[in-house]
């Protein structure tokens, strides 16, 4: 199963690099914001989790919000699927691993560590730079940092599917989305289309009843 988990979410990752690296963030976004549909889903479907009304109204504004984005961009691309598909079913997978976030990353890491080495290897030795090789110490000092900012949010998730429902789980994992879209304005200059800053509205809007909802599931006696 760790095995499995690394492999998924092995695939989000480089998916997620074409895609920046591809001018695609748009596309990565849209992924992100499937996820969480995704992750309501699989506990429905799997962990037999139940909504009440007001998380059944936070996941209808979530599904509004990405109808709205598939209606904006005028396709459903392949990017987008992959991500969601993998990033959600790694939080199942992860859900029913009986092993702590940190052992949890340390395996997952092992175990890409020989195909990412091979494949490496094999890009240093047809002439490609890598990160051991072809850049200078500051090029190599970001990318080694850049491993670490990657692995503590992944460590916070991994610990958050262990203690939240997946649904809850699903829905908090569309402030992620909303960052890219920040991120893709104030520094890489993409306009803000007037669909945008609806589907952040509902997205928001979601959030916020979902939010309520778990405020009161958690003021409920025993």
């Amino acid at each position: 199963m760790l095995v499995i988990a690394a492999s998924l979410i092995g695939t989000n990752w480089l998916v997620f690099l074409w895609a920046v690296a591809n001018q695609q963030v748009v596309a990565s976004s849209l992924g992100y914001f499937l996820t969480p549909l995704v992750n309501v889903v699989l506990g429905l479907a799997v962990l037999k989790e139940r909504l009440n009304r007001l998380e059944w109204l936070s996941v209808a504004l979530a599904l509004a919000a990405i109808a709205n984005e598939v209606l904006a961009i005028g396709s459903l691309p392949w990017v987008s699927l992959i991500l969601a598909g993998t990033f959600g079913t790694y939080g199942l997978v992860r859900k029913r691993l009986p092993v702590d976030a940190v052992s949890g990353l340390w395996l997952e890491t092992l175990a890409m560590l020989p195909v990412s080495g091979l494949y490496a290897w094999w890009q240093a030795k047809n002439g490609q730079p890598v990160w051991f090789a072809g850049h200078d110490l500051t090029t190599t000092g970001l990318l080694i940092a850049a491993g670490a900012l990657t692995a503590l949010p992944l460590l916070a998730f991994a610990a958050a599917t262990q203690r939240l429902d997946l649904a809850t789980v699903g829905m908090l994992m569309y402030i992620n989305p909303t960052l890219q879209f920040v991120t893709a304005i104030w520094l890489f200059g993409e306009p803000m289309r007037v669909a945008q800053l609806l589907s952040f509205g509902l997205i928001w809007l979601g959030l916020l009843v979902f939010s309520w909802s778990a405020w009161g599931k958690y003021r409920q006696p025993a």
